[in-house]
């Protein structure tokens, strides 16, 4: 069953609908539901689907030539080309010759393209000299980032400016990833989010017919579960070194955000795992996190994980291996794991709380048009019960800003079994003042997984919005 992805469909229909030449540039990291974005545009469609693989660029083309064959001369499957050229000759021919407008997709781009690099080179020869008039649309796909946006999308490549649209397919929102289990509670659906990270492939794994614990333990805590071996598929798939990936990630996963203790950590040069970090955010599995307000601050940077599916695994499935592998892994998940989804999920609700607070700052809820969201972290100034002043480090969870009126609101989330109490309101307060120098903080927003104390309903304090996981979810 095809799920969401309605912007990214109407895009694409709206290069088919051209009465000339059109081409798409789609990219993602992989498991995002590239291949399945195609298919379901495909339906009903003339097309060329072909999928390189890291087989050379010789083999690549034979395959590349067979689909082109099955599709728009199968009497003729036996034929042999000896170029890419000979190939897209066919397919210029056949294209002038039907009135059917035709998608050329290829899949998987990078694989091919890094082993023939005149690749590029000839499709832009064909766009330029033979396909601009033709009733042709051109898909090229890939999962390899940095190879998309360095090689098919910068300025220094043969196809660039060539493209009508470009789509960058991210994980599906907290709110989309509900839609793969509807009858789940708001509570479930996010923590369903939260293990997969939104990623396409993953949720489609879930049985919306299971419960959430069933689900969890078939895929994470079984020997034959998918999700119990991907991170291992993932990082062979992407790194020569997989033992510098997976021990810079465990890092970060621990809490570990600064380059120099992440390399002291691991015992390996700061120049060695700064090429892995930056390896890492090419697949999209780590971020480099700015603190909000002040984005030129280089110090004020940090490493996180940016797949919460990642985080989950190696939260509690290396401490389980063990147990899962003599079978007891519900067993594990029952006694150790499920008694610690809440506090795993704090980071993944800090993440919803503030999809959630721009989605609504961009709608005016909050008084003004909201421009960024992101978090604040530094030092905080307090008094002891003796009048005397101390710092202490602390961050604020949510800071959405306007940096057209220069106005903000601040929040703190809660993904807990207590309700939000006086104390966590007067605490977020008292941090407006670490704002308030660049930014006029004008509201103040509380979310929570268990609601609100009865001091809100007899106070009603000002600017405040109290906003429940139910309410994300309407």
């Amino acid at each position: 069953m095809f799920i969401g992805r309605e912007r990214e469909l109407n895009a694409l229909e709206k290069v088919y609908s051209k009465d000339s030449f059109g081409m798409t540039i789609i990219y993602g990291r992989r498991r995002i539901g590239k291949s399945f974005l195609i298919t379901e545009f495909l339906k009903g469609k003339k097309a060329i689907f072909y999928t390189a693989t890291k087989v050379g660029a010789g083999r690549n083309l034979e395959l590349f030539a067979r689909q082109v064959l099955e599709v728009l001369d199968p009497d003729y499957l036996d034929a042999t080309f000896s170029s890419v050229e000979a190939v897209l000759d066919l397919i210029t021919r056949k294209v002038s010759e039907s009135a059917e407008r035709l998608v050329l997709v290829i899949d998987e781009l990078p694989y091919w393209a890094e082993k023939d690099e005149a690749l590029l080179s000839i499709l832009q020869k064909y766009i330029d000299t033979q396909w601009l008039d033709k009733n042709l649309m051109v898909i090229l796909c890939g999962s390899s980032l940095s190879f998309m946006e360095k090689k098919v999308l910068s300025e220094k490549s043969p196809v660039f400016g060539r493209k009508d649209s470009q789509i960058r397919l991210e994980p599906f929102n907290y709110r989309d990833s509900a839609l793969f289990v509807p009858n789940y509670s708001a509570e479930e659906k996010a923590i369903c989010y939260g293990v997969t990270g939104g990623v396409a492939k993953y949720l489609s794994l879930f049985d919306p017919n299971k419960s959430l614990d069933e689900n969890i333990k078939t895929q994470f805590f079984h020997t034959d579960g998918y999700l119990y071996d991907e991170t291992r598929n993932l990082l062979t798939q992407e790194f020569s070194d997989v033992t510098l990936a997976n021990n810079i990630i465990e890092q970060v996963a621990a809490g570990e955000n600064a380059l120099n203790v992440i390399a002291l950590k691991i015992g390996e040069k700061e120049s060695t795992v700064l090429y892995s970090l930056e390896k890492l955010m090419d697949v999209d599995l780590i971020e480099k996190k700015k603190c909000i307000t002040e984005e030129k601050n280089k110090k004020k940077t940090q490493y996180v994980l940016k797949d919460h599916m990642f985080k989950f695994w190696y939260q509690f499935i290396p401490k389980a291996v063990s147990v899962i592998e003599m079978g007891q892994g519900d067993l594990y998940y029952d006694k150790i794991v499920k008694p610690q989804l809440h506090f795993f999920m704090g980071s993944v609700f800090e993440e919803m709380c503030r999809y959630y607070t721009l989605e609504q700052g961009i709608l005016g809820s909050y008084g003004s048009f909201m421009t960024e969201v992101g978090t604040w972290w530094g030092v905080e100034r307090l008094k002891d019960e003796d009048g005397k002043w101390y710092q202490q480090a602390t961050d604020i969870d949510v800071v959405g800003i306007s940096t057209i009126d220069k106005t903000a609101v601040i929040g703190e989330c809660k993904f807990k079994k207590e309700k939000i109490d006086k104390g966590i309101y007067e605490t977020l307060l008292g941090r407006a003042r670490l704002i308030n120098g660049k930014y006029a903080v004008t509201r103040f927003l509380l979310f929570s997984l268990s609601g609100f104390t009865d001091w809100f309903k007899e106070t009603k304090p000002a600017n405040t919005v109290l906003i429940s996981v139910e309410d994300m979810y309407r």
